[in-house]
């Protein structure tokens, strides 16, 4: 890329640079939502809140179920 390249394209950078920090952030996202760690954390803190009574036993199952539905989506 010519100096003419760069001259005409400058005025895109911010464009690119955003494009490129919504891609990083989707890909941080989509590996935190399907990271096993995270996802047994989640599943202990709806148990944690069962046996605490803060939460009922459908709500608990409707928890786990969202929980797991978004691993494997």
């Amino acid at each position: 890329m010519g100096l003419f390249g760069m001259l005409v394209s400058w005025p895109l950078a911010p464009v690119q640079l955003l494009i490129k920090l919504g891609e990083l952030i989707e890909q941080q996202v989509d590996q935190q939502l399907h990271d096993p760690a995270s996802v047994r954390r989640q599943l202990e803190e709806v148990e944690e809140a069962r046996a605490a009574g803060l939460i009922s036993e459908e709500e608990e199952a409707r928890a786990m179920e969202d929980i797991l539905q978004r691993m494997i989506s």
